[in-house]
Order: C-alpha cells, then structure tokens, then sequence
C-alpha cells in the first residue's frame, strides 16, 4: 500500500463560486430573518382527543370508523 495524503487533500478542495448579486444576497438574508422568526414563534401542535387510531387517515386515504372505510 502507498501513503496516498498529498492527493487525499487535493480532493477535499471546495471550487469557488460565483459572487451573488446584491439583490440574490437580500434575499437570502430575508429568507433566513423569516426562518428565524417561524423558528421563535413556533407551537407545538395541539393533542387530538378523539381522532382515528392507527395511521393518519388524510394521508393513506381513506377513513375507517366502526369497520367502515370512506374515501374522500
């Protein structure tokens, strides 16, 4: 086996981007003050008191209550 770390960290560099225009940097910007913000307000969801039991009806499909099932 040779040593092989003069390569490994020529590998390892990053290529350079494009600056970004002022407004793309706005932007950016923004989206993150908004991200923060919905992180700071956020609430945990309420508990449901008697909803379905076993998977989440709305995203197999189909409702089954008393041996029923219901599409909609």
């Amino acid at each position: 086996m040779t040593d092989n770390s003069s390569h490994s960290a020529a590998d390892k560099r990053v290529p350079e981007r494009k600056p970004l225009s002022p407004a793309a940097e706005r932007a950016l910007a923004e989206a993150e003050a908004r991200r923060q913000s919905a992180a700071a307000s956020a609430k945990p969801a309420p508990k449901e008191f008697n909803g379905p039991q076993g998977p989440e009806p709305t995203r197999y499909g189909d409702w089954e209550k008393k041996g029923i099932a219901s599409d909609f």
